[in-house]
């Protein structure tokens, strides 16, 4: 009898990819979580690809046979770890698949800003032409320091980007530092955190969200800003507060932001941060692209023909690499 991988996303166009993808000896169901379809195929899979809401201790109870958890998503902030730590079920993330199209829209969100881009877009459909009204600031990125927080597949993939294409000055945070010699080869410097918010231009975001990271950007650390600085986030929502981004934005502390992601999605209508002039603001669309798609569905397979095959997955998420896997 075949393994059984089932699939969770039901989109005409994933769906299609992934038939042509899936490999062969395997048999793919395809069935949305809550459907009557997922919740029979769920006794007898062996692996589980897409972002499943839910999986609890009775989630791993209705899948006794399940040896694998492959997330689309790099975030795994909605998984219950403690859940699959019991059940022995490893999780994986995408791989990194997303991580060029997320870095290719920190980029333009810097870009947005500091171009004013929306400002100019309704200037411009409006019918006010430049002169008819007193023009903003634009400034340019080239020779700009730019911090990141938040140094892994996308930080570094942001860093080729801004040092290679603008000639920004790079440097960094994160829990891992890199060896000195890894900094030169990337061209970048390790800062304490109060040391990259005091001395960046633009401070970009690319972190988890953790325990460690939600809340980090708050009134304390937007203070440590420069009143040019501008913010960029593309991870998670909850790592900024952003009641304290209302007050720093509003009132001239810093000069602004561009967001992908909000701490409530979608937002409220009345959240004040939408209001704001000096702010850009996608749908967390920073990922999506044709090419990460592919590429998420190629790294699930590979991953799940590596497991079949006995071999620990690749891209098991941190917290649970250590764990002895389900027999």
């Amino acid at each position: 009898m075949p393994s059984k991988i089932l699939f969770t996303n039901t989109a005409a166009e994933i769906v299609e990819d992934a038939r042509e993808m899936s490999p062969a000896g395997f048999e793919l169901i395809v069935a949305a979580p809550g459907s009557a379809e997922y919740t029979a195929a769920l006794k007898d899979a062996e692996y589980v690809l897409g972002n499943v809401p839910g999986m609890d201790d009775a989630f791993y109870r209705a899948a006794p046979r399940l040896r694998l958890i492959q997330l689309f998503s790099a975030g795994y902030d909605h998984v219950d770890l403690d859940a699959a730590r019991r059940a022995g079920v490893p999780v994986s993330n995408n791989g990194g698949a997303n991580s060029r199209a997320v870095a290719e829209h920190s980029i333009l969100l810097m870009l947005a800003v500091y171009r004013r881009l929306i400002h100019q877009h309704e200037m411009t459909a409006g019918g006010r032409w430049r002169g008819n009204q007193p023009m903003p600031t634009f400034f340019e990125m080239h020779g700009k320091t730019l911090g990141i927080i938040g140094f892994g597949t996308i930080g570094k993939r942001v860093a080729r980007i801004a040092a290679g294409g603008f000639d920004m000055r790079i440097q960094y945070n994160d829990i891992v530092r890199l060896s000195e010699d890894t900094e030169d080869a990337l061209n970048v410097r390790y800062r304490l955190l109060p040391e990259l918010l005091r001395t960046s231009d633009i401070v970009t975001c690319h972190v988890p969200l953790t325990a460690l990271t939600r809340g980090m950007i708050n009134a304390t650390t937007l203070a440590q800003l420069q009143p040019h600085a501008v913010l960029i986030n593309c991870s998670r929502g909850p790592v900024v507060d952003f009641a304290a981004l209302h007050d720093a934005l509003s009132n001239g502390r810093i000069a602004g932001a561009g967001l992908d992601v909000f701490p409530a999605e979608p937002p409220s209508p009345s959240e004040p941060v939408l209001s704001l002039d000096n702010v850009v603001l996608t749908p967390h669309l920073a990922g999506s692209s044709r090419e990460t798609r592919v590429k998420q569905t190629r790294n699930a397979f590979d991953n799940v023909v590596r497991v079949d095959r006995g071999e620990r997955p690749l891209w098991v998420v941190p917290e649970l690499r250590d764990m002895p896997l389900r027999t």
